[in-house]
């Protein structure tokens, strides 16, 4: 006997993965803890993981929303201003050091930054670029809705029996004056660039490893029991700055994360890893899940991802859920790394 001769069906390529179909390859995901439908379920990340709270809402589970949307916003105001696409109205998390900085802001181990960034009249958050299309009307609202939304964090890590964290990219921008870092590039959302002050980060496994390590363990110094399940968005980036070809800045960027969620998820039993991006990008699906620009996530790639996601939960073949009421879902989130795509040569 060796050790492969009693392995199952899983794991095997052969019979695992070339011969079914590959819509009914099955068993991909097996969670290290369970779930129970009441337990209350926290969302972040880049815009893929507003699909998560979507689907965790479709099956009846507790996706918890700390931050709901105050009365009379139609669902697309709400959508406009960021709420609803994840449990708290931080927009995009995309990196490991930002979700970092949000819960230090959150729980008083740093203290975020004062600056506003004009707009005629108007007054935007430097770190929630896109979550008021309109603006503020003064820096000291901006402040107010900031602190609204660090309320928010503090209740949802607190209250949660899970924190679900999907990493998007690796390139960030950095204030070299205080060394906060933006969810985009100032100029593009909102703001101005300016070269002698706002740098180009792209984190290294270290790096990355180290900043989800300080994040997770600030949120357990809030909640000892939290447990966390990463993922990595499949969607590529649009962009890079770092003067590589984007086809191998996007490998490395999403080699170095899905390095990171393995290794996080193999140190600690309270740490989770869910296979979103090879549920979309493994070779046997033929990039069918990806739109005619190779980069957006199909609502046939999101529907199959999510009904692994919901069957690994609930150990059931993953099989099309039927869906609740619409208008009680997670909105989409907007994504702020698409808006790179403007600045693309013609």
């Amino acid at each position: 006997m060796n050790p492969y001769q009693s392995l199952p069906v899983r794991a095997f390529w052969r019979p695992a993965v070339a011969e079914p179909d590959p819509l009914d390859i099955e068993d991909v995901w097996r969670p290290k803890f369970a779930l129970g439908q009441d337990d209350p379920v926290v969302t972040a990340g880049s815009c893929f993981a507003a699909q998560i709270g979507r689907a965790l809402l479709d099956s009846g589970m507790n996706w918890l929303n700390a931050e709901p949307a105050p009365p009379g916003l139609t669902r697309q105001q709400q959508q406009e201003r960021g709420y609803g696409a994840f449990s708290f109205r931080t927009g995009n998390i995309y990196t490991p050091a930002v979700l970092r900085q949000w819960l230090s802001w959150a729980f008083g181990h740093a203290r975020p930054p004062e600056e506003a960034w004009a707009e005629g009249d108007r007054f935007f958050d430097p770190y929630r670029p896109a979550i008021e299309p309109e603006g503020f009307v003064s820096p000291a609202d901006m402040l107010k809705a900031r602190e609204v939304t660090l309320d928010a964090i503090r209740t949802a890590v607190t209250t949660a029996s899970c924190l679900v964290f999907t990493m998007g990219l690796t390139e960030a921008w950095r204030d070299a004056a205080d060394g906060t870092v933006y969810p985009a590039c100032p100029g593009t959302v909102r703001g101005t660039f300016d070269a002698d002050r706002h740098t180009l980060r792209n984190f290294t496994f270290s790096e990355a490893h180290r900043d989800m390590t300080e994040a997770i363990a600030m949120a357990r110094l809030a909640n000892p029991g939290l447990r966390v399940l990463l993922t990595v968005s499949p969607q590529p980036l649009t962009a890079t700055a770092t003067g590589a070809h984007a086809l191998p800045a996007n490998g490395y960027t999403k080699s170095v994360l899905r390095a990171v969620a393995g290794q996080l998820a193999l140190e600690d039993p309270g740490i989770d890893y869910f296979p979103s991006y090879e549920l979309i990008t493994g070779p046997v699906f033929g990039g069918r899940f990806f739109g005619p620009n190779h980069r957006t996530v199909t609502t046939e790639g999101v529907d199959f991802v999510m009904r692994h996601f919901v069957a690994g939960l609930q150990q059931l073949p993953a099989e099309p859920q039927p869906a609740n009421d619409p208008s009680a879902r997670p909105g989409d989130a907007a994504c702020e790394d698409a808006v790179l795509d403007y600045y693309s040569p013609r």
